[in-house]
């Protein structure tokens, strides 16, 4: 390779390195900048991912179980603070906004959602939701990344869209990968700085090395993927009143996002801080505070732009957490936990199943009574219309009365 080759290989490998966020869905764009296909039946799926393993019983609290007061003397949440729902159970009092979307019949909640051989590891735990993969199975590709590479011919131009500055496993297909952007101005502005621009100019020229024009590629690429970006969200801003915060400015990218009609299937957002080994009480309660306020501004925005009803929003966290609280007024990393589907489309909204059995402990955690791999099966193949088998494996379950 020349000198000036080698030179402009190395530059290019650290923008790509950087940026690495080419949604495979833009490369199906014509030279207009139009999108070759639509969404083939107009359903999307919303992934909420709550980092650090949340304590569902805090969360979903079984107020009528005295095994539950008596594990946690200090830190459960008395019963006249619980926001009633049914069956025993009641959000934590910080959930009153989620509360609302429950009583209006949007919000399922799921009790007990967990895997055989639970691995009490952050990053492991993670990879195994992300990947779908069972405990003692290490997958490179993600299960929302497999159902990009399960769409054939032109409907594989279809991505996913996580709102932050990395792109998570579960997005990272074999074929096809998601993007990732938090700031779609930003995003564009940086693929348009004046030296990318001199850069994606070259690849006009012969180069002798693939890998150096592999990277131009990349870089025209990402240029045009961050032009579409900039373009469809000129078409919606949203008025509606979001809270202050990181997570709430997410959702609402994602909910202009989607009014602009940017062609996505699925769409990624996380809220973090969620490893309560001590002092609990406060630090969840902002958090629950937080997810909940956003997450109803969300589903009023989509709702005025009549885009809810087509929209199913998933919150999962990598596990729950011990049943009894610890010494320092926090609870340590245990194993199943609740997951809330909200949608206007639901086919049972409520409590799904039955509240954790307290009286059958494994070693001090809950046993999970639903694996989640089935949850994943169901969306994908009774709402986003996926081949949930083929990209899960034939092991999976659908269940009935989700969506």
């Amino acid at each position: 390779m020349a000198t000036n080759s080698r030179r402009e290989f190395i530059k290019m490998s650290a923008l790509a390195s950087g940026m690495l966020l080419v949604p495979n869905f833009l490369h199906g764009l014509d030279r207009s900048g139009m999108p070759l296909l639509a969404n083939s039946n107009g359903k999307r799926l919303v992934v909420i991912q709550l980092s650090g393993g949340n304590d569902g019983l805090n969360t979903v609290v079984p107020y009528q179980n005295d095994l539950y007061y008596k594990a946690r003397p200090s830190l459960a949440i008395p019963s006249r603070e619980v926001l009633k729902l049914d069956k025993g159970l009641g959000l934590n009092p910080a959930m009153e906004k989620l509360r609302l979307l429950y009583d209006q019949g949007y919000v399922s909640v799921l009790n007990s959602v967990g895997y055989p051989d639970p691995d009490r590891s952050h990053f492991r735990s993670m990879d195994i939701w992300h990947s779908a993969s069972a405990s003692n199975e290490y997958l490179s590709t993600g299960w929302l990344g497999r159902y990009l590479d399960s769409l054939s011919g032109p409907s594989a131009n279809y991505a996913a869209i996580e709102v932050d500055d990395t792109l998570s496993l579960a997005l990272k297909g074999a074929q096809y990968t998601g993007i990732a952007v938090q700031d779609v101005k930003r995003f564009f502005q940086a693929t348009n700085d004046q030296f990318l621009k001199q850069a994606a100019q070259l690849h006009a020229q012969d180069h002798m090395h693939h890998q150096v024009d592999y990277l131009y590629k990349t870089l025209i690429d990402t240029q045009q993927s961050a032009g579409y970006l900039q373009e469809k969200t000129k078409v919606y801003r949203s008025k509606k009143d979001y809270p202050n915060g990181e997570f709430a400015r997410n959702l609402k990218t994602i909910a202009e996002l989607i009014a602009s009609g940017v062609e996505s299937r699925v769409y990624y957002a996380s809220l973090t801080g969620f490893d309560t080994h001590v002092r609990q009480a406060g630090q969840q309660a902002n958090l629950l505070r937080e997810l909940s306020e956003g997450l109803y501004s969300f589903v009023e925005d989509l709702k005025q732009q009549q885009e809810f009803d087509n929209t199913v929003i998933m919150v999962f966290s990598e596990f729950g957490r011990r049943v009894a609280q610890n010494a320092s007024n926090g609870t340590d990393h245990g194993t199943a936990n609740n997951l809330f589907l909200i949608g206007g489309k639901l086919k049972q909204a409520g409590i799904y199943n039955d509240a954790p059995n307290l009286q059958d402990l494994d070693q001090g955690d809950l046993r999970y009574s639903i694996d989640f791999r089935n949850i994943y099966a169901t969306l994908l193949h009774n709402w986003l219309g996926g081949d949930a088998a083929g990209i899960l494996g034939n092991k999976t379950q659908l269940l009935s009365g989700l969506v």
